[in-house]
């Protein structure tokens, strides 16, 4: 397929987890693939193997997103995926570093990054924004407010994108996931492997490549279908709270 006629799919957090099955997903569906995350050594390896393009991605900081928007040529598929939380603290002991990081990179990345990329999406013909926000988008659960709060401000933010471009010919999904065995607890925890690991046990977690398949379903519909918003859990998860461990 030449580069004139390819469609092009731009992935955040690309590094790991959701973000690396979702670049190798969308390749695999004819996307020619851009990949941006801050880790640029692991980037560089995948887009070797999904035949992308790698550029250095930080969505906390505008001149990052800035240059970054510049040397995408073009954008048919928006995917935010950068995000992540940061701490297990009550409301009374919150940490505003933890919350402050928490709120750039889900909420003000997002804003970002589709701000700066709407313009191509449109320009596309059939453009698709992505947004990964989680169950905590829904819920709130005790010791989580500063991620919970980022979350549900994450989808509001998607959600009002929906009615604002109506008529414009560009989608928007926002995809919910419920417990998904990425690097996700390992950062919230600090690094601390025993604990994040302790988030899983007893039950079976959904993988990144789980959650990238149904990426893949919602961009690969036609044009006229619109999969509004999509929750996909374990079996084993009735919600942010309740799950079933053996």
């Amino acid at each position: 397929m030449s580069t004139e006629t390819q469609r092009w799919a731009v992935v955040t957090g690309a590094s790991a987890g959701i973000g690396a099955a979702t670049a190798r997903t969308l390749a695999d569906a004819g996307f020619h693939v851009v990949l941006g995350a801050r880790r640029t050594d692991r980037l560089s390896a995948l887009a070797e193997e999904v035949g992308g393009t790698a550029l250095p991605l930080d969505v906390t900081d505008q001149e990052s997103v800035t240059a970054f928007a510049e040397r995408v040529p073009r954008c048919d598929v928006l995917v935010n995926n950068a995000g992540g939380a940061k701490g297990l603290a009550k409301v009374v002991e919150a940490d505003e570093d933890d919350w402050r990081w928490m709120w750039e990179t889900n909420v003000l990345g997002t804003l970002r990054l589709t701000r700066a990329l709407l313009p191509k999406l449109v320009e596309s013909g059939d453009g698709h924004v992505v947004t990964v926000t989680s169950v905590a988008a829904d819920e709130v659960y005790d010791n989580g407010s500063g991620y919970t709060s980022a979350k549900h401000a994450q989808s509001a933010l998607h959600r009002t994108l929906r009615g604002e471009h109506l008529g414009e010919p560009v989608r928007f999904t926002e995809v919910v996931p419920g417990l998904v065995e990425t690097e996700f607890s390992e950062v919230r925890f600090g690094g601390d492997k025993e604990r994040a690991a302790a988030v899983y046990q007893g039950l079976t977690p959904l993988t990144g490549e789980d959650v990238a398949d149904v990426i893949g379903f919602a961009v690969t519909r036609p044009a006229h279908v619109n999969l509004d918003r999509i929750v996909v859990k374990p079996r084993d998860q009735h919600s942010a709270t309740r799950a079933h461990r053996r």
